[in-house]
Formats: C-alpha cells, sequence, structure tokens
C-alpha cells in the first residue's frame, strides 16, 4: 500500500515539479543578474521551497537591506505555510509518528498542499514524499538551470515562465472544484474576497502575505462551519 500510495504521488507531483522548473528558472536568472553566485541560488532554493518568499527576499539581498527586513518579510510571506501545516495534520492517521511530521513540513508548498488536501481518505506520508522527491529537485534544478544560464534568454520567455506557475495552480483545484461545490464555492469566495483587498482603499495597504493569511483564515472557518465534513472521514484509523 505504501508503495502504491509513494507512486501516486510521483505522478502527481510531475506537474507540479515541471511547473517549479519554469518558475525557479527565472529566480535562478534573477539571482545571476542580482550579483549571487550559482551556489547561493542553488542553496536558497533548497532550503526555502517558496516563490514569493524568495522572490521577495532577494529583491531585499538587491538593494542591500538588512537581515530584520528580510526576516519580518519571510515571516508575513510565509506564514501562511502554519496554517497550511495546521490543516495538514489534521488529515493525517492519528498514529503517525511525530517525525514524519516533522519531515513533511519541510515541503508545504501552496500546490503540494492543494494535492494532499484534494484526497478523500487521510493523507499517507509516502504520498506526500512522492511529490516532494520530485518537486523539489524540480524546484532546485530550475534554479541551477536559469542561474547558468544568466541574461541569455530574452525577455519575452522570462516573462512567460514567470506566469507558468498560475496555470499550474489552475490544472491542481479545477478538477476538485467541478466534482465538489464547496470547493467551487470556497475557491471562488477566496478570488472574490482577495479582488476586494486589491480594489477598496482601506484594504489596499495590508501587505500580500497578511492577505493570504486573513483570505486563508475567514473562508476556510466560513466553509468548516456552513459545510464540515463528517467525523468519520476526518478520524485516523485505529
Amino acid at each position: 500500500m505504501k508503495n502504491k500510495e509513494f507512486r501516486n504521488g510521483v505522478r502527481d507531483g510531475i506537474a507540479v515539479a515541471l511547473g517549479y522548473f519554469a518558475v525557479s528558472f527565472t529566480f535562478g536568472m534573477a539571482s545571476a543578474t542580482s550579483g549571487l553566485g550559482i551556489l547561493q541560488a542553488v542553496l536558497i532554493s533548497l532550503t526555502n521551497v517558496t516563490s514569493a518568499g524568495q522572490f521577495s527576499g532577494l529583491a531585499i539581498i538587491a538593494a542591500g537591506g538588512t537581515y530584520i527586513e528580510i526576516a519580518l518579510t519571510q515571516l508575513v510571506i510565509n506564514l501562511r505555510y502554519s496554517l497550511m501545516s495546521f490543516s495538514l495534520a489534521q488529515k493525517l492517521n492519528r498514529t503517525v509518528p511525530y517525525w514524519h511530521r516533522y519531515l513533511m513540513a519541510y515541503s508545504v508548498t501552496d500546490e503540494i498542499f492543494a494535492l494532499d488536501a484534494s484526497l478523500d481518505s487521510t493523507l499517507p506520508p509516502a504520498y506526500h514524499y512522492g511529490i516532494t522527491i520530485v518537486a523539489v529537485p524540480g524546484w532546485v534544478l530550475g534554479t541551477l538551470a536559469g542561474a547558468v544560464s544568466g541574461n541569455i534568454l530574452p525577455a519575452f520567455i522570462i516573462s512567460a515562465l514567470g506566469v507558468a506557475i498560475y496555470g499550474m495552480f489552475l490544472a491542481i483545484i479545477i478538477p476538485p472544484a467541478r466534482k465538489n461545490r464547496t470547493v467551487l464555492l470556497v475557491v471562488l469566495s477566496a478570488m472574490g474576497l482577495s479582488f476586494l483587498f486589491s480594489v477598496l482603499p482601506a484594504l489596499k495597504k495590508v501587505t500580500s502575505g497578511f492577505v493570504i493569511i486573513i483570505t486563508t483564515v475567514i473562508i476556510a472557518g466560513i466553509a468548516a462551519w456552513l459545510r464540515p465534513i463528517e467525523e468519520e472521514n476526518t478520524k485516523g484509523e485505529p
């Protein structure tokens, strides 16, 4: 059973790896043009695995910012991963050892979380590791390729690579949204609330990191209250 779950994770993770390669390729090129070495860029991707956090951190580094600025920026932008980890912890079997939880937390990203959360059953660690073993190398290798390439590629290709991750994310959330009306309403509600943050004067001042956190808490809380999952679907097996 574990081998099958691992293979399913590898299969589902291939699309994530391809999307990650495209986006991290752009990050690698940006790192090279900002003065970072190839090894530095690769280590950043290997230890962070977060597009928004890495690009924002790179901008601060290029501008000569302080460690405090980088730390606070990463805290705000990546705080949503704590919420995702809390959610995934509820999908794990109660007998799963804690060391599995610590290892899985390393590769909790938006796309991997979406795949994990889309499972109808409890979350097998083997499935998460299957995704991780192809997705993280895709992210790191893309950074390496981009850093080596430097400024070789034209600007329009770089721009296209930068939006590739959004198409990949849509490919992940559309299938479950088509099958489950609740998921569809949650997705549309989150999009609507995010749009309000981008247009209303009083809300436009909120940083993007906090927008994600606020939107997640509000929409997920309302959905959990109105359409709770039945107990038998969330309880771990004895």
